[in-house]
């Protein structure tokens, strides 16, 4: 039998070499479906590792607290852009320096807008952030130059501003920006400070931005009452649970809810860990639709193998009728074609591998070189799910031509012509 095997395949290789077009069209579909395959895996991969690396240089030791009820395993619906203004500045004054949150290390309240800058001739639209409290200690990051906001300012509504590099660089170039007014919604603003550059974190820019007090983004510039979010920090990721608890129970205090279940709440609370298994599972989920729908290139492919195969049964025909006549069994012949389709199917298995891990290859270097920490990896779990998926689909789809092949009787066979 092994003999057999070993025949029926160098059989099979002479007869792809003799038809190098054909063999090679006829593996188009599988080479196509399965470099698409390990290309969506690999980008998958890559980009998941880069929003999950993006959350963990951020810090695991984040809460995130949005106006609103949400369900615990959706989005909240702020974040679908449903304006809810049941979160106030006075509910971050409240969490921030609470001795009932022991384990709260920083609290600072958010309001954005895109706005245009303006400073004498030069004009640019970026996003203002509304900011209060202990920005550094919650966003990390550090000033260039100046200084930042105090909390006296921001009580007093003051009209100053901190700088991203990006921003002070498109209005002011070289020169400097400290002690320059800016205009806001034809509102003057004094420069103060200036980020050094710290680039983009998970959709943050933090050099395309301005900050300035959160009471003056909302009374002067927004002309609002409410907030779009807070964030605050831990002291040590394994009080966050107790901390979430204790935030819970202070906002549910102010807005007079006696239902502790939760589902009276009209915030919601999220935490760093949260948002991680959020984000694995929405990736992994995208990840595995989008290589699905690759895949079913590998099925149009099986079904090109299966017509070609069903043509080579024709021009065979002789063949058969000559290999039947001198005592092989129906089963012998099946063998033969079964052997000779899995092999193209392995071959275009295994280039469009190669195919798909060099294109990959090529796709995070240039997305490297877009200032992206993007790691290359080619899974093994996904070379091995797609030569056995091309090795499959060469079984399946040979089976029906290998069968009518074993069908033909060995007279009429060597009469065709």
């Amino acid at each position: 039998m092994i003999n057999f095997v070993k025949q029926c395949a160098k059989a099979s290789l002479a007869s792809l070499l003799a038809n190098k077009t054909r063999s090679f069209l006829t593996m188009l579909g599988i080479i196509i479906g399965v470099a698409a395959v390990i290309i969506i895996m690999s980008l998958g991969a890559g980009a998941q590792n880069l929003i999950i690396s993006q959350i963990k240089s951020f810090g695991t030791n984040k809460i995130g607290i949005l106006p609103g009820k949400a369900d615990s395993n959706g989005p909240p619906a702020s974040a679908l852009g449903i304006v809810i203004t049941s979160l106030k500045f006075e509910d971050a004054q409240a969490l921030r320096n609470n001795p009932n949150i022991p384990h709260l290390s920083g609290v600072v309240a958010y309001d954005n807008s895109s706005e245009t800058l303006n400073y004498q001739n030069a004009s640019y639209t970026t996003s203002v952030q509304g900011a209060s409290g202990d920005y550094f200690t919650v966003e990390g990051g550090d000033l260039a130059d100046g200084r930042f906001f105090t909390d006296a300012e921001e009580q007093a509504t003051a009209h100053v501003v901190v700088l991203g590099d990006t921003v002070k660089n498109e209005l002011f170039g070289d020169s400097p920006a400290v002690g320059a007014n800016i205009k806001i919604r034809n509102h003057i603003f004094q420069v103060i400070g200036v980020m050094k550059k710290r680039g983009t974190i998970l959709v943050q820019n933090y050099d395309d931005m301005v900050i300035i007090p959160n009471q003056t983004m909302r009374k002067t510039v927004l002309g609002i009452d409410y907030l779009n979010f807070i964030r605050a920090t831990v002291d040590n990721e394994s009080n966050m649970a107790e901390t979430v608890a204790e935030i819970k129970e202070v906002l549910r205090t102010r807005h007079a809810i006696t239902d502790q279940s939760g589902s009276s709440d009209d915030f919601n609370v999220r935490n760093s860990a949260d948002a991680l298994a959020l984000i694995t599972t929405v990736t992994n989920a995208l990840k595995f639709f989008l290589a699905a729908m690759a895949g079913l290139s590998l099925l149009v492919g099986g079904i090109g193998i299966m017509n070609i195969m069903l043509v080579a049964v024709n021009e065979r025909t002789r063949e058969i009728g000559l290999r039947k006549a001198v005592g092989a069994s129906n089963a012998n012949i099946i063998l033969q074609f079964l052997i000779e389709t899995i092999i193209i199917t392995t071959l275009g298995g295994l280039i469009g591998i190669i195919v798909g891990a060099l294109i990959s290859f090529l796709a995070s270097l240039i997305i490297k070189s877009l200032g992206y920490d993007w790691n290359f990896s080619i899974s093994p779990s996904s070379v091995i799910m797609a030569l056995g998926v091309s090795a499959t689909i060469g079984l399946i789809f040979g089976i029906y031509p290998a069968s009518k092949a074993s069908r033909l009787e060995p007279v009429e066979a060597l009469r065709y012509e």
